[in-house]
């Protein structure tokens, strides 16, 4: 295969998956999905003592216009879940998060408004977010980064990202689905974030 477009691949792989070594933080966000991973995965480091709150978000995507459903482990999330935050609280309080240490945002339809809605939540809740934690799908991790580094621009962020749906880092070249993912993120951040400075 041609090595320029190796390295392009390769330097798409390494801007899309993000990640990083956590640290203590005041927060962790969780961005609305229908999938229990990135909230398991959040109350695990909220058991280990690197974060005080936890902050998922999400009403239900903006293209479907209700809650489509749990996408993995049903049998263990199978409540009647109205929103995403209904939906990733319950993850939250069955891995082991105390209800009053979970936060609520139930508005957001789309990632910017995650990070935007978010940001309203943690000001009404006198929080200074000086580090936090981002648990986000794995292929997803840059979109978010920027959105919430856009809304918390003097805060220092950890990426703890989940492969939720069987396309990583290491698969994700290995056919259409994983590569057409990965491809639409790129594309995804490069319409979006133009827009975002157009209206700027």
């Amino acid at each position: 295969m041609n090595n320029a477009y190796m390295n392009f691949l390769k330097n798409a792989e390494d801007f899309v998956f993000v990640e990083n070594k956590p640290e203590k933080s005041d927060i962790i966000f969780v961005p609305g999905n229908s999938y229990p991973q990135m909230a398991e995965q959040a109350a695990e480091l909220y058991r280990a003592g690197l974060a005080d709150w936890v902050l998922p978000s999400g009403r239900y995507s903006v293209v479907n216009g209700n809650f489509s459903g749990v996408l993995k482990k049903r049998d263990i999330y199978n409540g009647n879940y109205e929103t995403e935050w209904e939906f990733l609280k319950d993850v939250l309080i069955k891995s082991g998060v105390p209800e009053k240490k979970i936060l609520q945002e139930d508005h957001a339809t789309f990632t910017y408004e995650n990070a935007i809605y978010s940001r309203q939540v943690t000001d009404q809740a006198g929080l200074e977010i000086r580090k936090a934690i981002l648990c986000c799908k794995s292929y997803h991790a840059r979109r978010c980064l920027m959105y919430y580094e856009l809304l918390y621009p003097d805060t220092e962020f950890y990426v703890v990202p989940v492969d939720a749906d069987g396309i990583t880092r290491d698969n994700w070249r290995e056919n259409e689905e994983g590569i057409d993912a990965v491809t639409g993120e790129l594309s995804r951040i490069v319409k979006q974030f133009s827009l975002m400075l157009e209206r700027d």
